[in-house]
């Protein structure tokens, strides 16, 4: 047995888009799996792949979809109906016969409303040239309001004013209780109202989130649990461990658990091997720190698949940070394992300490496996570029 052919954990090493859906689809595309399950994120998530010329970003639905592998979204995420429908429709449109049926999701997860997401929309704005980098998708504002049972207005939690009386959060197992979901929805745009007013009334939103309880598989229990002893499960992450919420570079964070730590919560105990994903180069969306930045590298790498965002801002890139990548892997409690994408990109160089010049870089690969085995290898964005390590000893060489 290898290390991959059990449960795999895989998380991002940098601040997000560094390949952690191709990897997902090499793993599944590469060993018989029972279920991607997501762990942490919500509909801002992007990953994206390439399979014999189809290609999706995948948002909420697992990036092992192309594999015909099912998706399993844990209590850790937080689902937005209105996103996932048109990711369903989208991965329909490229060949995937009903996508929904292939989902199912713990009833305990949190509901991403349209309240939500123009109110994180309305604070962005307001921040102006202080913008957060945040994606606009409503993730950390329904965070926000699922803390916020017992608070008055006026009081300040986690730095942000109560603004009215809120009530309790709506969760993906409401939206097959329609009377507990309205009296949530009804709290939810009372609270919101002098932020920001959607253009959906609570009737349509629990019309549509009874069609979305009516199409998808909802669960309770320990599902991760039942799936992790019936078969191997991959876990993705979304974003990367220089965003997370504890470890990332405040306020350019995003609220969420980034590292493994969810996916283990989730497996109790269970054997896991840890994949952390980085690109050759680093890369960041929008706001916040990059220490190596160079517009050299960003002008040398063109980004198939990022444009700039309304909200998130301008796609940046710079020179491998070892100093970040040994911070990423410490978040992390350690990996097992790295994937390394992107390593067809040529004429690299890697900053090896803070502060120090940017040396070159010849052998990708070989200065990672010095650091780590490497796992999983990417040339390019097809999944005919990756090459998933075929045995223990490959791995450890």
């Amino acid at each position: 047995m290898t290390l991959l052919d059990g449960h795999v954990v895989v998380v991002g090493l940098g601040f997000g888009d560094e390949g952690k859906g191709a990897v997902v689809d090499a793993l599944c595309a590469a060993r018989p799996t029972t279920a991607v399950v997501r762990f942490n994120g919500g509909a801002q998530a992007a990953h994206n792949v390439v399979v014999d010329g189809r290609h999706h970003t995948f948002s909420q639905f697992g990036a092992g979809t192309f594999a015909g592998v099912p998706t399993h979204l844990s209590r850790f995420v937080l689902v937005e109906p209105f996103a996932l429908a048109a990711e369903a429709r989208r991965l329909e449109a490229v060949g995937v016969r009903n996508p929904l049926s292939l989902l199912s999701v713990d009833g305990r997860a949190l509901l991403t409303t349209p309240f939500h997401i123009h109110a994180n929309r309305a604070r962005e704005e307001a921040r102006g040239v202080n913008r957060h980098g945040s994606c606009g998708k409503g993730i950390g504002e329904t965070v926000w309001y699922s803390l916020l049972p017992g608070a008055a207005p006026g009081d300040v939690v986690e730095s942000q004013e109560v603004i009215g009386t809120p009530g309790e959060a709506p969760t993906v197992a409401d939206c097959a209780r329609p009377s507990v979901l309205r009296r949530k929805l009804d709290a939810l745009a009372r609270f919101y109202a002098p932020l920001a007013t959607p253009p959906h009334s609570v009737d349509e939103l629990v019309a549509l989130y009874r069609d979305f309880a009516g199409a998808v598989r909802i669960t309770d229990g320990d599902e991760t649990g039942r799936l992790a002893d019936s078969g191997r499960l991959v876990f993705e992450g979304a974003q990367g461990a220089l965003l997370d919420q504890f470890h990332g570079f405040h306020p350019h964070t995003t609220w969420s658990t980034t590292t493994p730590h969810n996916a283990r919560t989730l497996l109790g105990g269970r054997p896991h091997t840890v994949v952390g994903v980085t690109r050759t180069y680093l890369t960041r969306h929008g706001a916040g720190p990059l220490p190596t930045e160079s517009a050299a590298v960003l002008a040398r790498f063109p980004e198939a698949h990022n444009e700039i965002g309304e909200f998130q801002g301008a796609w940046r890139a710079g020179h491998l940070d070892a100093a970040l990548l040994d911070y990423a892997i410490a978040a992390c409690d350690g990996v097992d394992a790295l994937a390394v994408t992107h390593l067809d990109a040529t004429g690299l160089k890697v900053v090896p300490r803070d502060g120090s010049p940017a040396v070159d870089l010849p052998d990708p690969l070989a200065w990672f496996g010095a650091r780590l085995p490497v796992a999983v290898m990417g040339y390019g964005p097809d999944r005919a570029g990756y090459r998933v390590a075929e045995a223990r000893s490959t791995i450890n060489a």
